[in-house]
């Protein structure tokens, strides 16, 4: 039977190295891998290009990498929500690509497929254009964007098995499915973790095949970057 899990979150780290380049899922801070970022921040792994929807904001999520300065180069299209990485920005500390939303996800999901690259009309006309080769399709210019190439993928899921079929819930569905296997290893952690067998084969979402290490989590926060609620009338 194959059995992928490990122990705990040092165990699925094993064998990341400073200067790696490494795909973190989530939507905002919703169904980011917050045990493996944990464990980053204590390893002091550094020199490291962050792959990710957003850059966490400043006490969460990759902004604790970010405090640390153990990210000498974040990809991401989101990042508002972070004072530390617009000052580290602005102040040339940090190696910024920022590419438009559906192209993230699209590098990931072509890393994931094994497509080397891919044409998209997204940024054509723009920055995201400059130095790419551009080509015309059906009388539209489109970009040539290559997929990622990431040394670790670090995945958060609600429940997965040993064997590595994981289940998502809510916004943790945006990129955390797309980014497994689109790295060397692909790290997955859950907040359940049952044995082989006990998950319904037809709610699998990313089969194991995709996984090469998943570990059970814990003192998850699953914190809200804008809370907003309604004043009682």
């Amino acid at each position: 039977m194959i059995n992928k899990s490990v122990p705990n979150v040092s165990e699925a780290l094993e064998g990341i190295q400073n200067n790696m380049t490494l795909l973190l899922g989530g939507f905002g801070l919703c169904g980011i891998p917050e045990n493996a970022i944990a464990e980053l921040v204590r390893l002091k792994i550094t020199n490291l290009c962050c792959i990710s929807n957003n850059a966490g904001v400043d006490d969460f999520g990759l902004g604790l990498l970010l405090q640390q300065k153990q990210i000498k180069k974040m990809i991401a299209s989101y990042v508002g929500e972070n004072e530390e990485f617009e000052r580290q920005m602005l102040s040339g500390e940090l190696d910024v690509e920022l590419i438009p939303q559906g192209t993230l996800a699209e590098r990931a999901r072509a890393a994931q497929a094994g497509i080397p690259a891919f044409f998209t009309p997204a940024g054509f006309g723009t920055e995201i254009a400059q130095g790419k080769e551009v080509r015309e399709f059906n009388g539209k210019m489109h970009v040539l964007e290559n997929a990622f190439k990431a040394d670790f993928g670090f995945i958060k899921a609600w429940k997965g098995d040993e064997a590595g079929n994981l289940i998502f819930k809510g916004s943790a569905r945006n990129f955390n499915p797309i980014m497994c296997g689109a790295a060397k290893i692909t790290v997955a952690e859950v907040e359940e973790l049952v044995a082989v067998g006990n998950i319904d084969p037809n709610e699998v979402q990313v089969p194991g095949i995709f996984v090469q290490r998943i570990f059970e989590g814990t003192n998850y926060e699953k914190r809200i970057e804008q809370p907003t609620v309604r004043h009682k009338t």
